[in-house]
């Protein structure tokens, strides 16, 4: 099946609305003729209770009536009973006319024994909970001790169907969400499309015992799955609504409640549940038992959207995998959102393909706010990518390249990722980073594979020999402080990429497989914007697979094969930094494609950091850094010194001085339980 010539359903048609707009008239006046039957029947029922009721000749069908009897299987007796019950909505003198019919003044209401009593066609099944107009809750019972002498009413919600009124079920309100065509994006990809052929194929001919299957989606993006739910029902002529699975009610009684409301509803507006299990990750025994039961038992049509897990079901599922957007599949809906704007890019839209995986609608979001933000892109000089630009390259360090479109595509990955792990906010250049020149060859290869990953996996073909290893994965090794976190910050800031920092506190679980759940969701995050992720202290959670001698240590073997495999469909840049190489997991250090060692900075490295520790605006006065050389620190434990010295001065009102280095580096040796030496501080001002 193709849906090449697929049309949309119109939008504007109010929801719930079940009659044309050249028949809202006749059914207006209809009504009136009925509810003027009424009256004489109420009226010959109070003069004369013994005489048979309904005489008289039948009118026309009332259309909004007889829609709803055909849709809940309603007798002529229950429509008229409805009927009674708007005409008391409606007509003050029916009150009275009621209290007239059952002979008591403070009667003035419909009952059932008034409707046994009065109307055409009495079916004492009425009294029965079972029967169509009192399971559905289409007239409401007071409670009572007698039952044919309470007081009933007509349902809110579907009085507003018989008037014609946009209305949505009260027990339903803010949960059920309606979804409609401006949901819709103005494109879907190729392989979009085919999912929506399978959801259309699949409810083409339903079992006229089991009705329609149910349908899960399956994919990360929640969004994209809504919009070919919409697509697909507006192809077949459904409504469409959602519901967030977190909000189902969990005791028995109240789901069954529940339930019944929104069959009624899916009833009325000929509606699809849109079932979002999306939001349900942390495990809830009971939450899951409700699900289900809501899944399995559930009548009218069902599309469940899942991506991490679904509910064990009895039913069977016919499931259907939301696709990654492929390469060209991006640069399409880059090149068809954009317009115009396209052309004037210098190529970057395939670097922008190649970075950022987003959805659909991402991309969508951000051409709109890009075009907004850029009316006269032809009046400005394009500029390059990021990735691409030589701007950006180790060899330039001082340019600074700035593109809306980038900014925007990293904005919209953010959201994806911020609840997951700690961002952190780059700022270091390389000027700032004093290093080796091996070290230095080896950042500026992660650069350069960064750069022109687009041309090199895309256009010279590496992608299509598979997925895996497409990633950049390095491990930044050595003593604490050496800077392998400036470093990762560095490459961040060069390449305008996010970095993010995974914190191992929120990752690892002393549930079975929560460590694995928690590290797909980073994984799959983080493949939206192709951040960069920085795991910190990684020995702790890549470290060597042990001997199996009990169940916990299978279970751990098994997380760290799993980061293995992650590892290489990663497609980012994945750093590691640990203060022990051996530490890690052989397997690993097979899969990382770049090793730098951070050593402990010599003299003239030391000296060097401490000529470039200082901002611009710091005031210093007679600073020797031959001299502050001499100090055996790190790097970290320099700017430890550099800021408390700083303070100290400030405290004072005076420059940065040796004297208050020296104060500063006491302080910082006694934190760190070490002894300073007189041949570290040697030649300092104040010494002894």
């Amino acid at each position: 099946m193709t849906l090449d010539n697929l049309e949309l359903g119109d939008p504007s048609q109010p929801l719930g609305h079940p009659s044309s707009p050249d028949s809202t008239y006749a059914a207006s006046e209809l009504l009136d003729r009925h509810l003027d039957r009424l009256r004489q029947i109420l009226k010959t029922h109070a003069t004369d209770p013994a005489r048979s009721p309904g005489s008289g000749a039948a009118l026309p069908e009332l259309p909004p009536l007889a829609r709803l009897g055909a849709l809940f299987n309603l007798s002529a007796f229950e429509q008229t009973l409805l009927l009674l019950c708007v005409g008391v909505e409606f007509e003050p003198n029916f009150q009275s006319l009621c209290a007239q019919a059952q002979g008591h003044s403070h009667q003035s209401y419909p009952t059932l024994g008034l409707a046994l009593a009065a109307l055409p066609g009495a079916d004492w099944s009425i009294l029965s909970p079972q029967t169509p107009l009192r399971h559905w809750r289409l007239i409401q019972v007071e409670p009572g001790r007698i039952l044919t002498q309470c007081p009933i009413y007509v349902d809110r919600r579907i009085l507003c169907y018989l008037l014609g009124e946009a209305a949505i079920d009260e027990h339903l309100a803010g949960l059920v969400i309606p979804l409609s065509q401006p949901t819709l994006p103005e494109v879907l990809p190729p392989s979009h499309w085919a999912c929506v052929a399978q959801l259309v194929a699949a409810w083409a001919t339903p079992d006229p015992a089991q009705g329609y299957p149910v349908l899960h989606l399956s994919g990360a993006d929640a969004a994209s799955k809504a919009h070919l739910a919409v697509a697909a029902c507006q192809h077949l002529g459904f409504s469409i609504m959602s519901l967030a699975a977190t909000v189902l009610p969990t005791t028995a009684r109240d789901l069954k409640q529940f339930q019944l409301h929104w069959e009624r509803e899916a009833i009325l507006t000929n509606s699809v549940l849109l079932l979002d299990c999306d939001g349900a990750s942390p495990p809830d025994p009971g939450r899951d038992a409700a699900i289900a039961l809501f899944i399995d038992t559930l009548n009218p049509p069902l599309i469940l959207s899942s991506n991490n897990r679904k509910p064990v079901l009895r039913r069977s599922l016919i499931t259907i995998e939301l696709p990654p957007l492929t390469f060209s599949e991006q640069i399409a809906l880059w090149r068809t959102h954009l317009g115009e704007s396209a052309d004037n890019l210098n190529g970057e839209i395939n670097a922008l393909a190649a970075q950022f995986h987003l959805s659909p609608t991402a991309i969508a979001t951000a051409c709109n706010q890009f075009k907004t933000q850029n009316p006269s892109p032809k009046a400005q000089r394009p500029t390059k990518s990021p990735l691409e630009a030589p701007a950006t390259s180790p060899q330039n360090p001082k340019s600074k390249i700035q593109n809306p479109l980038w900014t925007l595509c990293r904005l919209q990955a953010r959201p994806n990722l911020d609840d997951l792990a700690q961002r952190i906010e780059t700022v270091a250049t390389w000027e700032d980073l004093v290093l080796p020149d091996q070290q230095r060859l080896v950042l500026s290869d992660i650069a350069t594979h960064l750069q022109y990953r687009a041309r090199v996996y895309q256009d010279w073909g590496f992608a299509n020999k598979g997925d895996r290893g497409l990633g950049v994965s390095a491990l930044f090794y050595g003593e604490s402080g050496t800077g392998k976190t400036m470093a990762a910050a560095v490459l961040a800031n060069s390449c305008q990429l996010d970095l993010y920092r995974i914190d191992l506190s929120t990752v690892v679980s002393k549930y079975i497989g929560e460590t694995e759940k928690n590290l797909r969701r980073i994984f799959e995050a983080a493949e939206t914007g192709g951040v960069i992720l920085l795991f910190d202290e990684a020995d702790a959670l890549f470290g060597q697979r042990s001997e199996v001698k009990d169940s916990h240590d299978r279970h751990a073997n098994i997380e760290v094969s799993y980061l293995l495999q992650r590892m290489e469909t990663y497609q980012g840049l994945a750093i590691l930094t640990s203060n022990m190489k051996n530490a890690l997991d052989q397997a690993f250090l097979r899969r990382i494609r770049f090793m730098a060692l951070f050593p402990f900075p010599d003299a003239a490295a030391r000296s060097e950091i401490w000529r470039r520790i200082f901002p611009q605006h710091t005031p210093t006065q007679n600073l020797d850094y031959a001299k502050l050389g001499q100090l055996k620190a790190t790097g970290g434990n320099i700017r430890n010194i550099a800021l408390n010295a700083a303070f100290l001065a400030a405290q004072t009102d005076q420059p940065v001085s040796m004297d208050h280095l020296r104060q500063a580096a006491q302080r910082e040796y006694l934190k760190l339980e070490r002894l300073l030496t007189q041949a570290e501080i040697r030649g300092w001002e104040g010494e002894g």
